[in-house]
């Protein structure tokens, strides 16, 4: 049994870091096309508007990878509504860990592979916001008047 936890695990964990690189490559080339220079007043409105689209696009990927995780659970038979199956992948995934409701003891595993997912793809998306962050600052000139 345990093995049938690991390769499952793992071909989630696959799964999603799939979903994920593919969603900030998606967002890389969304923002690459938009990036055309600004300059005065619209610098920051034009790099509001790219971080929001960073910030929302790694929470949306965040989202999917929680959603595949409960239909998981589902298709396992360990919750009995998608709803709970959610709550479940979303405390789990973030790493919030409630405790309130466990998986069986047949695939207690699950759990904490999708917990080293959830830390690993959000240290991902951490990295992904601060160089888009970074790049948006030296872009609009923000760097060179405040910091500098």
């Amino acid at each position: 049994m345990l093995g049938e936890q690991l390769l499952i695990g793992s071909a989630m964990v696959g799964f999603t870091v799939i979903i994920h690189v593919g969603g900030i490559l998606a967002t890389v080339a969304w923002l690459r096309r938009h990036r055309v220079g600004h300059a005065g007043r619209d610098s920051y409105i034009w790099a509001i508007r790219m971080f929001a689209a960073a910030v929302l696009g790694v929470f949306a990927l965040h989202t999917l990878e929680i959603w595949a995780w409960a239909v998981l659970y589902m298709i396992l038979g360990q919750f009995e509504s998608l709803e709970r199956a959610l709550y479940f992948s979303t405390v789990t995934f973030t790493t919030l860990g409630y405790g309130d409701i466990t998986l069986t003891p047949r695939w207690q595993v699950l759990s904490g592979l999708e917990a080293a997912n959830g830390i690993i793809l959000f240290g991902v998306s951490t990295a992904f916001v601060f160089a888009v962050l970074k790049y948006l600052f030296e872009a609009a000139g923000i760097v060179g008047r405040y910091w500098e």
